[in-house]
């Protein structure tokens, strides 16, 4: 018996790949510092939580496919506030933002098509990308000028008969870019010229520091019928474990499409859909001081990065992590050697190894992402044992 080709070709997650390493350690009285995963410490909205408290349903039943439409209409209302005009019939609830992307690429693609994206990216792109058949076609970006956007000459040096989509994640993870104006209007330039799909994945919207505007692929002009947008409420109200996400289109084809996979799997989750509407009120006051610990946080850490020896990390503009260069050869095996072989005081970090977020394995090889997702007095903890750890692994 052997299982799947498409099983063997799925990658590991870089988030968590060494989960078992890290239990290891905490079962042998290691305190980690999680910075592999961007898991917000933040409270979560006491508006959600009091709604989860005062479910009063005597079932939990299957919820539309698409999703409720008291949450839809709601969602209309949040997205009006960021120059977004749309109707409750263009929003699909999703089980995450990463059904979404898997059910845009199921839609919209055959298999063998391809879709262009900048290198490194979310890691899970990779997945959904061998789930559903489709190739990953990679522009270069480097660390070396904070991973800015190539000139659209890199862009259509790919661009084959079998190109149908260009997918941008804006503010980036994992590494922190955000696309300018122009940038953006490169790219609606590109999916104009070759009528393509544009994947974007905008969950970060709410975190973005450096005074930019945010550009939402469905700012750009002309391109209505070409824009898949991607959105979760994970990360904006610290609700990564309701699962709520949403896919956004104005094409009606599109739609149709992907409501035969929302059938398929019946519906999102109900008591997630009930939390996420709820989360849709909560107040100004709570976004500005989440927006002000993340942007203190990030100032903190890059500052702390760049003052240990060898360690090279560009300002993040957005989202709520960076990748960073370390004085290593294998960065995947420093990571596994901080959770085997090494703590300080009693403690250890854990980080993502940054190859997994490249399309090619051997690229970023001594480059980690990290999130800045914890308080400032652990990210002072964490940045210590990070330059012991260095000092020691290179001494060996």
């Amino acid at each position: 018996m052997r299982i799947s080709r498409r099983s063997h070709d799925m990658p590991s997650s870089p988030i968590r790949k060494l989960a078992r390493y890290a239990e290891e350690a905490k079962r042998n009285g290691t305190k980690i510092y999680h910075l592999n995963i961007g898991q917000p410490d933040i409270k979560t909205p006491a508006c959600a939580l009091e709604a989860l408290k005062n479910i009063d349903r005597s079932v939990l039943e299957y919820s539309p496919s698409q999703g409720y439409l008291g949450l839809r209409t709601k969602m209309v209302g949040y997205y009006a506030g960021y120059g977004i005009d749309l109707s409750p019939d263009e929003i699909i609830i999703t089980t995450g933002g990463s059904e979404a992307v898997l059910f845009a690429f199921m839609a919209c693609l055959d298999p063998g098509d391809e879709i262009i994206l900048t290198d490194p990216s979310y890691a899970n792109y990779m997945a959904f990308g061998i789930s559903s058949g489709a190739v990953l076609k990679p522009v270069r970006t480097s660390i070396d000028n904070g991973f800015r956007l190539p000139p659209v000459e890199e862009f259509e040096k790919q661009i084959t008969p079998r190109t149908k989509a260009i997918l941008i994640c804006n503010p980036n993870n994992p590494t922190g870019y955000l696309y300018t104006r122009e940038e953006m209007q490169q790219i609606r330039d590109i999916v104009a010229k070759y009528d393509l799909f544009l994947f974007s994945d905008e969950v970060y919207r709410e975190f973005i520091y450096n005074g930019q505007p945010y550009i939402s692929a469905m700012h750009l002009e002309g391109i209505d019928d070409n824009v898949v947008l991607i959105d979760s409420v994970s990360k904006r109200y610290s609700e990564c474990g309701i699962r709520i996400g949403a896919l956004i289109t104005r094409n009606r084809a599109v739609r149709k499409a992907v409501m035969k996979f929302c059938q398929a799997r019946l519906s999102p989750p109900l008591i997630g859909q009930i939390i996420a509407e709820a989360s849709l009120s909560t107040p100004e006051a709570y976004m500005k001081e989440v927006f002000d610990e993340y942007k203190a946080r990030r100032d903190f850490l890059i500052e702390g990065l760049n003052k240990i020896p060898g360690v090279f990390s560009p300002m993040p503009m957005g989202a709520f992590y960076t990748v960073a260069r370390l004085p290593v050869d294998d960065a995947e095996q420093f990571c596994r050697w901080c959770l085997t072989d090494f703590s300080y005081k009693g403690q250890t970090v854990m980080m993502a190894p940054a190859t997994g977020f490249y399309t090619d394995p051997e690229e970023g090889r001594n480059q980690v992402r990290i999130a800045y997702v914890l308080c400032r007095e652990d990210l002072a903890r964490a940045l210590e044992v990070l330059a012991k750890a260095l000092e020691a692994y290179n001494s060996k």
